[in-house]
């Protein structure tokens, strides 16, 4: 691989890009330079030189921007027969995406997965090579997957190699390793110059050149076929400074300028038509009405290739072709190709060929756009459905159908998270007609918008606002976002619950509406009024159908969690989280899944198994990682807390929730504070924390930092706090006597001084049947201390012996410090003991090891963590050479977690 001129070290770094793959270990390159600087001169040479290799390739093309996956599917159709193969979820995911069978929208994470299943698939058999040209051409969700894709490659035999043109904006390939491919040096120049002159050439006008084309091969292969003798004689690339690329692709324009006017059109029938389908460019000659041999002039010049797939030389001479083209002509070209595809087999591309070849409004073609977007968003296209319906906007004839197109188009936008855009269509619906049903619909996108830009407190006003002009179920839904984005934002919370509670009563109402009533009465007149409300709404939530629509609305609205919380029902929040959890891996929707696994952290967080929720902790960072979004982080945050150690996770977290105006996760950091406060035993600052957790009346975890502020405020001797906490303890006892409930209550009755022993033991009893470990520990604790301090060392050493040995392998290090240190003032000695995950185990190795000793397959594993089998199995035999062991039975018998000491 070294006969390219000046290339040593690109040709170096690919062919160890394809030993790597040879070996089984994947290797993803993407090659960055301007236009004519080699990329695909480099791809062309890999592909002619990977004996014993199976090679994919795809090209973006910028008339296939606007279809979704079409860059993909051109990577992936020589492999479509294997789909049947893939797991039943991605088989469907892929077939959907890539417009093989119908279904619902697949998210485009579950897409990834599956074509990351069935890359690995294709190179279990053979190494696998995968070129892609012109990336920065791929159509959105094709170069969104394609990097999950590259990101998740590691221990299968792949090389994926990508060229991106400079300068590109394109975001999604940031970060992976990258080869930029610059000018030739001086020498390896002037061999390329050499080898292309026809005749001598002064030394310095040669120097010149090279200096000029800045060493840019394309540049010194084809510029001097079509030098002026001015331009031989002083050098000089011409004309006015412009840019290299243009005066290649004027180079390119002068073969194509004296060919016949039918081979022109021909030319640029083709690079009108990117899929390089020779059958369909031939019958649009036909509808041109060309002449019988066309080709042979253009073929002649060796700029196009003419076979089963049409091939131009250099991805310049199609855009010179078609950016040099009369604007009649181009319309002619599309024209041509819309009458000769198929309006069955490939409508999508027919509507964008018919809306080119328009130039006057049209609503039989914005129609037909209007139908291809729908067909693009059930794809799991929504940039591409944005800019379909953007165009069916534009050759819209009638002003209030058309503001209704940039009304949907803006909700694409926003679906795709091109949220500016967005902004910028919703001004364009807004300058149509009169119209209040579609202003109020504008204003409440505005409002979501606003929320996703993590401006609660505008989006809880637009919302509101919104809500108050829109009718029906769709009122109440929207007063249910505005009341969400108040709580999110920490303010304006009771006044927006009091105008959720002016919305008309639904005739049959449905969970949405429940969760609304719940909430805002919640807010507006306190728990106990609301009780009833909640408890109904929780069953509400809890029998809801899973299917897909009643999903989404469930992992959308996190509702049913947060109200579960509300009421301390841990059986009901389980069962929420775990269903969130399995729902959105299902559906493969990955920010879901990073809300649904913080749920399910805390759950287990509650239950004293740390090292389960700090698995969901490193899956939530791990999502984080592959969405480019920020980690959900408030499993993070308690987890520290629980901890017991020092750390600056809570107050960073704090700050920068309190700079984005998140409020709701400003007081959760200040109930994770008053955790590790009390546990370090700083009550003074733990009082302080929970405080404000109380004086917001937070909803979902107002009670837990409740009976933190009992606590801390007992121990600082403030007994009006004290008494302060006990009374909204009891009154949510009172409303909802679960058991949950009831011991925080006897807890802090006791802390108040009212017959602590008989409230004590009330507390421990109530929890002791409950999966609430920490809780059940926490209450030994206190209850040993209390002992104590009351002379009673005997009975004080089985509770603080209880609490010891309970928080010491629960890993809860600070509390067990305390239940230590009370120990030893009974006379008791005890050593300090810890709970860690296994020396040297990575926490992505602990959470495979943890499901491979619960029984899940590879496949399964692999499904979970968004990881190919492959892969899973390299990290287990990495784990088992570890802990020593060679088998899934051993690990099975292999405690991965094992407290470091003991009581004696």
């Amino acid at each position: 691989m070294s006969e390219l001129v000046g290339r040593e070290g690109e040709v170096a770094a690919l062919e160890d890009a394809l030993t790597a793959a040879r070996a089984g270990r994947s290797r993803v390159l993407v090659l960055r330079g301007e236009a004519g600087i080699g990329k695909t001169a480099l791809l062309e040479h890999v592909a002619g030189r990977v004996p014993g290799c199976r090679v994919a390739r795809a090209a973006g093309a910028e008339a296939e921007r606007e279809l979704p996956y079409a860059g993909l599917q051109q990577l992936c159709a020589p492999f479509l027969d294997r789909l049947p193969d893939l797991p039943g979820p991605q088989r469907a995911a892929a077939g959907t995406a890539f417009g093989l069978s119908g279904g619902e929208p697949p998210d485009r994470f579950l897409v990834g997965l599956a074509v990351l299943t069935l890359l690995a698939a294709v190179a279990e058999d053979q190494p696998l090579v995968c070129l892609v040209d012109d990336a920065q051409w791929l159509d959105r969700v094709s170069a969104q997957t394609l990097a999950f894709v590259a990101r998740r490659l590691l221990a299968e035999p792949i090389a994926l190699v990508v060229a991106v043109r400079e300068p590109a904006d394109e975001p999604d390939l940031t970060g992976l390793p990258e080869l930029v491919v610059g000018g030739l040096g001086e020498a390896a120049a002037g061999t390329l110059l050499d080898s292309v002159l026809t005749g001598p050439l002064d030394s310095r006008v040669r120097d010149r050149i090279i200096a000029e084309t800045h060493g840019n091969p394309l540049a010194l292969v084809e510029l001097p076929r079509f030098w002026t003798a001015a331009e031989q004689a002083d050098g000089l690339l011409r004309p006015d400074g412009d840019a290299l690329a243009g005066r290649l692709e004027r180079c390119f324009l002068q073969q194509v300028e004296p060919l016949p006017p039918d081979t022109r059109r021909l030319l640029l029938t083709a690079a009108a038509e990117p899929l390089g389908d020779a059958t369909l460019l031939w019958r649009a000659a036909g509808e041109l009405g060309l002449g019988a041999d066309p080709a042979a002039a253009a073929e002649a010049t060796g700029l196009i290739e003419f076979g089963p797939r049409v091939r131009f030389r250099h991805p310049l001479v199609r855009s010179a072709v078609y950016r040099s083209a009369s604007p009649h002509d181009r319309q002619e070209a599309h024209r041509a190709l819309a009458a000769v595809t198929d309006p069955a087999l490939d409508p999508d591309r027919r509507a964008w060929h018919r809306a080119r070849a328009t130039v006057a409004p049209d609503e039989d073609v914005a129609a037909d756009l209007e139908r291809s977007a729908g067909r693009a968003r059930a794809r799991g296209g929504p940039a591409a459905a944005a800019a379909l319906l953007e165009q069916a906007a534009t050759l819209t004839p009638d002003p209030a159908r058309r503001a209704r197109r940039e009304l949907a188009a803006a909700r694409a936008k926003h679906a795709a998270g091109a949220l500016e855009a967005a902004l910028g269509l919703l001004g364009a619906a807004g300058a149509g007609p009169p119209d209040p049903a579609r202003d109020a619909e504008g204003e409440r996108l505005r409002g979501q918008i606003a929320f996703d830009q993590r401006r609660g407190g505008d989006a809880a006003a637009l919302l509101l606002h919104a809500a108050g002009r829109l009718d029906g179920a769709a009122a109440r839904e929207t007063y249910l976002e505005a009341l969400g984005a108040a709580v999110w934002a920490g303010s304006g919370v009771v006044e927006a619950a009091k105008r959720a509670r002016t919305a008309p009563a639904a005739p049959e109402p449905a969970v949405a509406d429940l969760v609304l009533d719940a909430f805002a009465t919640r807010l507006t007149d306190g728990y106990p009024a609301a009780a009833p409300l909640l408890t109904k709404a929780i069953d509400a939530v809890r029998a809801l159908d899973t299917g897909r629509e009643e999903a989404l609305w469930l992992l959308g609205n996190r509702a049913g969690g947060t109200l579960a919380t509300e009421v301390l029902d841990y059986a009901a929040g389980r069962a929420f989280a775990e269903r969130q959890v399995r729902l959105a891996r299902e559906s493969g929707a990955l920010v879901q899944v990073q809300f649904a696994v913080n749920f399910l952290a805390n759950h287990d967080l509650l239950a004293g198994d740390l090292t389960a929720a700090e698995a969901l902790v490193e899956e939530d960072r791990l999502l984080a990682g592959i969405t480019g979004g920020r980690p959900v982080g408030y499993s993070a945050i308690l987890l520290a807390a629980l901890r017991g150690r020092e750390t600056t996770a809570i107050t960073t977290a704090a700050a920068e929730a309190a700079e984005r105006g998140q409020g709701r996760v400003v007081r959760f950091a200040d109930y994770a504070h008053a955790v590790l406060a009390n546990g370090l035993g700083r009550h003074d600052t733990a009082r302080d924390a929970a405080r404000r957790v109380f004086a917001a009346d937070v909803v979902g975890h107002q009670a837990l930092a409740t009976a933190e502020l009992a606590e801390a405020a007992s121990r600082t001797g403030d007994d009006a706090l004290v008494a302060e906490a006990l009374d909204r303890l009891a009154e949510r006892a009172r409303a909802t006597p679960a058991a949950w409930p009831r011991a925080l209550e006897a807890r802090a009755r006791a802390l108040a001084g009212d017959t602590p022993e008989e409230c004590y033991r009330a507390s421990i009893a109530l929890l002791a049947d409950t999966p609430l470990r920490v809780e059940l520990a926490r209450g030994h604790l206190l209850f040993g201390e209390w002992l104590r301090r009351e002379g009673r060392r005997a009975d004080a050493r089985e509770h603080l012996r209880t609490a010891h040995t309970m928080t010491s392998s629960m890993g809860l290090e600070a509390f067990a410090e305390r239940a230590r240190r009370e120990l030893l003032a009974t006379g008791e000695t005890a050593r300090k003991r810890t709970a860690g995950t296994t020396e040297g185990l990575t926490a992505q190795e602990s959470q495979i090891a943890r499901l491979a000793r619960e029984g899940w397959s590879n496949p399964e594993i692999g499904t979970r963590l968004f990881l190919s089998p492959r892969t899973v199995e390299w990290h287990l035999r990495k784990v088992f050479g570890k802990l020593g062991i060679s088998s899934r039975r051993q690990l099975r018998d292999t405690p991965l977690d094992t407290p470091l000491d003991t009581v004696r």
